[in-house]
């Protein structure tokens, strides 16, 4: 069986921790003690209560956070050790939170993402001033970016979302449940490249004299995937072919929206571990974790399954998603990846 990836251990570049909030300084050690991974951007929530999420990046520093459910400016005082701003450090094998409220109260339990960045693995986090004039920003992936996170730091402006499934032309809003927009503000109708993105004159993107930070991600064969499918609004719902078995799903309708059941839908395999999946968080909205038959999905060694019918993950749409890997379908031995 011929090598199929590069990346034969993801947990290098991407791991989730679950964990138990105990309102005090809390240093968190990812599950795997043989990789250890030193995390570049952690995006944290609490799973069984209304909070928001938190992203936190090296870039920025610690002392920052940005809500994805929120258009909210970008909180915290830049100060790592004063125990207010949710992440005191980035560890070598994974993060130190303070005794800040949402994922880490008392009683709560939460989950991180945490992603490494990495040109080997197709992250990178650009931070750039913006000028309100249609530009080019570098990225330093080498490769051509398959998504793109941008949000203004300084004003109380959308999170913009940049899907090569989805035209150029148009963005998706990550705080929000609606549909896809068209306007040149967002991109200026422009692909990106190898080596640049163009943003618009929009306030969101590129506001004059603002701070912005951008989250790019280049797809990674066996490591990370980037795609679009069509729902069929069935229990038997489409098989997504990704080529590694997930570790996380993120997917959007972007055909239709204007209603909580469109939301981003969250899913992984530290919060639930066997299939059918049915512990579902959203990105653009500060709710608990949903455990109901409201958005079913299988993970699968390569790919996922979408279940049951609803419109989050499954209706009479068309749905962007990002997945990245648990473990490859085939690594650089030929080994393939077992069903879970």
């Amino acid at each position: 069986m011929a090598a199929y990836t590069t990346i034969d251990n993801p947990e290098l570049y991407f791991q989730c921790k679950t964990f138990s909030g105990n309102a005090g300084t809390q240093a968190l050690t990812f599950d795997n003690t043989d990789t250890s991974m030193q995390p570049d951007m952690v995006w944290l929530k609490q799973r069984n209560a209304t909070a928001h999420h938190h992203i936190v990046d090296s870039v920025r520093g610690v002392g920052r956070y940005l809500f994805s459910n929120l258009s909210n400016t970008e909180g915290g005082d830049g100060f790592s050790d004063d125990g207010n701003d949710l992440l005191r450090s980035f560890d070598s094998n994974g993060f130190t939170i303070d005794a800040g409220e949402d994922a880490n109260a008392s009683g709560a339990t939460g989950v991180a993402w945490c992603w490494k960045e990495s040109a080997t693995a197709g992250f990178d986090i650009v931070s750039f001033t913006g000028n309100g004039s249609a530009r080019t920003i570098s990225h330093s992936l080498s490769a051509v970016p398959n998504m793109i996170i941008v949000k203004n730091r300084d004003e109380a402006e959308n999170w913009c979302v940049y899907h090569t499934s989805i035209a150029n032309t148009k963005a998706l809003i990550l705080n929000t449940n609606t549909a896809e927009l068209t306007d040149t503000k967002f991109w200026n109708d422009t692909s990106a490249t190898s080596s640049v993105f163009t943003v618009g004159n929009g306030t969101e993107v590129n506001g004059s004299s603002d701070n912005m930070i951008a989250y790019v991600f280049a797809e990674k064969q066996g490591f990370s995937k980037f795609g679009s499918y069509a729902g069929n609004n069935n229990a038997d719902g489409p098989f997504i072919y990704t080529g590694f078995r997930p570790a996380y799903i993120m997917m959007k309708s972007s055909s239709t929206g204007g209603s909580a059941t469109y939301s981003w839908s969250i899913f992984d395999t530290k919060r639930s571990s066997y299939n059918i999946q049915r512990s579902q968080l959203e990105a653009n909205t500060a709710n608990a974790e949903d455990t109901g038959e409201t958005a079913d999905v299988d993970i699968l060694s390569n790919g996922f399954k979408p279940r049951y019918s609803p419109n989050d993950t499954n209706g009479n749409n068309t749905y962007i998603y990002m997945a990245f890997a648990e473990q490859p379908f085939v690594n650089s031995k030929g080994v393939p990846a077992n069903a879970r």
